[in-house]
């Protein structure tokens, strides 16, 4: 059989699995090499140049966690997987956190062996996409699908770099408009994942009743509704990446059940007797601080404590202004080409009040603006009339009236002053929120609730921003 490209050194203290394991997969076509213990190991190493270790953790003398930081040091781009007889989580969480791609527990699912070994081969592409992502990014200022070079970026960047190539669980936090869903995203697109699915659910967006359905799936029967088998997120994403958007707004009662699949990767629909197994590398993002979620009793100890193998913060656009310009050219570049528009750039009075301004809605917020602007102005460059009151003249939106007109009922009073609100704000929902000292949420509700009677006019003539990703 033809050797596959890259190869891989087996290391164990055990020779009956040492020789099993090297005698499988020599059969599926890999060129491999073993060793019996961790000094034996480095010294092929340096010879064989393994592109994948799989390593048994706990051995004489040295540990396979050992192994691995040698390895580090004299193969950086090797990826390591660990075989192990013991059902505990804590070194594997220790071993994602220092770069593991994956796990296997004794006796070996060789299925799901192979399946790694394949993930494995993709790191070498990977790899060699990230070195090429760095050099867009001193050409260009961006990397994958994020935009920045800023000190605030290039950490984030080299989080991103550091996890993508494991099944190491991953905790995105940052502020609504940052961009999660897009970090999430270059995760997956950089990981030996890329070819597979990327799912996303924003869990805070689908009705109670539903979700448990829509991440599990659901047999035929199993509801009133459920006119035949649906097949849930994990099912979907299997082999590739799960998202789970707003992990604290998920009910608590499904809770301890999504902790379960994280713990044995096994699923069971809703309505159905047999679990199965799924490989799915799971990614969470939430706007909210997990540990005020624990507090307040949203979200559970143990679930947020699995989830955070790894965790990452996208930085408020405040935090990293010296990217404005990149952006801004970022999306004047994108908006041209979807609508067509012939926008050159921006004045220096605008860029004056785009720099002044806080961006409380963060990238999703100045995606917004630009666009909005881009339409009204078609071509050239835009000036501050295209802006929204609130960025051309911020001091005049405080002692700003609105006039209620007479003979009409609370409800409508309501619905008016957040329209008339949202249309001075250009639609932007973080600025009408702070202006109405209430918080986001309550505008989507409000809106969502105002959608189920008569159809409210929309507020002219800028984009929604609701969409999940800047």
């Amino acid at each position: 059989m033809e050797n596959k490209t890259g190869r891989i050194l087996v290391v164990d203290d055990d020779p009956s699995i040492l020789e099993l394991v090297t005698f499988v997969i020599k059969d599926w076509g890999y060129d491999v090499d073993c060793a019996g213990n961790a000094q034996e190991a480095l010294n092929r190493a340096k010879e064989f140049k393994p592109a994948i270790v799989l390593s048994d953790v706990m051995m004489e003398h040295k540990s396979g966690l050992d192994l691995q930081q040698q390895f580090k040091k004299l193969f950086p781009t090797c990826a390591f997987i660990f075989m192990t007889a013991s059902n505990k989580i804590d070194w594997a969480v220790e071993a994602m956190r220092q770069g593991a791609m994956d796990y296997l527990v004794k006796p070996i699912d060789f299925e799901r062996l192979r399946k790694v070994i394949d993930q494995g081969q993709e790191y070498y592409h990977s790899i060699a996409e990230m070195e090429s992502l760095m050099e867009q990014l001193k050409k260009q200022g961006r990397w994958g699908h994020l935009v920045g070079t800023s000190p605030p970026m290039r950490e984030l960047y080299k989080l991103i770099k550091s996890v993508a190539l494991t099944s190491a669980s991953v905790l995105i936090t940052g502020e609504s408009g940052t961009g999660k869903e897009l970090v999430a995203r270059t995760i997956h697109d950089f990981s030996p994942r890329h070819k597979e699915p990327f799912i996303a659910i924003n869990c805070g967006a689908i009705p109670e009743t539903l979700i448990e359905s829509e991440i599990f799936g659901h047999e035929k029967g199993a509801f009133t509704d459920a006119k035949e088998r649906q097949a849930g997120c994990f099912e979907l994403a299997s082999g590739g990446t799960l998202l789970l958007d707003e992990i604290g707004e998920m009910p608590l009662a499904l809770q301890p059940r999504l902790l379960r699949v994280l713990e044995n990767g096994r699923v069971r629909r809703l309505g159905g007797r047999q679990e199965f197994a799924v490989d799915v590398h799971i990614l969470a993002a939430t706007n909210r601080d997990p540990m005020e979620s624990i507090r307040q009793g949203k979200l559970r100890s143990d679930l947020y404590y699995r989830l955070n193998v790894f965790s990452m913060r996208t930085p408020a656009l405040r935090e990293h202004k010296p990217d404005l310009m990149l952006l801004i050219s970022h999306f004047i570049h994108a908006v041209n080409a979807k609508y067509g528009l012939e926008i050159k750039g921006i004045t220096p009075k605008v860029k004056a009040q785009l720099f002044q301004h806080d961006w409380p809605g963060n990238v999703r917020e100045l995606r917004n603006v630009i666009e909005r602007a881009a339409i009204l102005c078609r071509k050239g460059f835009l000036g501050l009339k295209h802006l929204p009151i609130h960025l051309r003249n911020p001091e005049s939106i405080n002692g700003m009236a609105i006039s209620i007109p007479l003979g009409i009922s609370l409800d409508e009073v309501e619905k008016y002053v957040l329209l008339k609100t949202l249309e001075i704000t250009g639609n932007n929902k973080s600025e009408a929120a702070r202006l109405l000292n209430i918080d986001k949420k309550t505008i989507y509700n409000m809106l969502n609730r105002f959608s189920q009677g008569a159809e409210p006019e929309p507020p002219p003539p800028p984009p929604a921003d609701a969409s999940p990703t800047p």
